[in-house]
């Protein structure tokens, strides 16, 4: 795992069971593609599995693109050069799938989100939106391009406890849900994950349950 130079509390994952013998960190920044070097040395397989953004910010959307972007790409070309990772398993988001001009009841990853439209409505960090899309469309094709095996996963609503010291995004917005009336979502559908053998361990209820638990004893409910 790496951390940037700016100092942060990250107690929150030193502190979890077993993570001195199991959990290493490096000093790294997405800008600077060579300082991951060192973690991803002697690595087979790599998992980038989060975008920097703040969502209170509104930075200009080319800035949020090319960071974004960059960072990906820089990654990629890290393990490419190391000679030994295998596969690379790429973050994206539902953002980068649902925003569409038209009317769909089930979605998958042959869906990809309008830009324009985005661009058009401007709805709540539509910058970000934009940018895992196109993130997403680029890793894909460096993969292709340069032989290397790029996988990319597209989660929904990310619930249930969590650590960090803030509230992630995608729990704030599904507790703002709680004050939409009629709305309607597109389910993104989960056959392609099925059919390679996942089994879901929780139920929804469960995992809504165990979100609001969380969130109460944090103190955002």
């Amino acid at each position: 795992m790496y951390v940037t130079e700016h100092k942060k509390d990250i107690s929150f994952l030193t502190n979890l069971p077993s993570a001195p013998q199991k959990l290493k960190f490096f000093k790294a920044d997405l800008s600077n593609p060579e300082s991951f070097n060192d973690a991803i040395e002697g690595c087979i397989g790599v998992f980038h599995t989060a975008t920097p953004f703040d969502f209170e910010q509104n930075e200009p959307e080319e800035i949020v693109t090319k960071r974004t972007i960059d960072g990906a790409l820089g990654i990629l070309k890290a393990c490419k050069n190391s000679k030994t990772v295998k596969r690379v398993i790429y973050t994206s988001s539902a953002s980068a799938v649902y925003w569409q001009d038209k009317d769909e009841d089930v979605m998958d990853e042959s869906y990809w989100s309008d830009e324009n439209l985005l661009r058009d409505l401007k709805p709540f960090a539509w910058s970000y939106s934009i940018s895992k899309t196109m993130a997403e469309k680029a890793v894909l094709e460096f993969g292709e391009q340069n032989g290397l095996d790029v996988v990319t996963i597209i989660p929904t609503f990310v619930l249930g406890p969590f650590i960090c010291p803030k509230l992630p995004g995608s729990i704030y917005t599904t507790l703002e849900l709680k004050e939409i009336g009629g709305d309607k979502f597109p389910h993104l559908i989960s056959k392609k994950l099925m059919d390679a053998g996942f089994e879901f361990k929780y139920s929804l209820e469960e995992t809504l349950d165990d979100t609001i638990r969380c969130c109460k004893e944090k103190g955002y409910l």
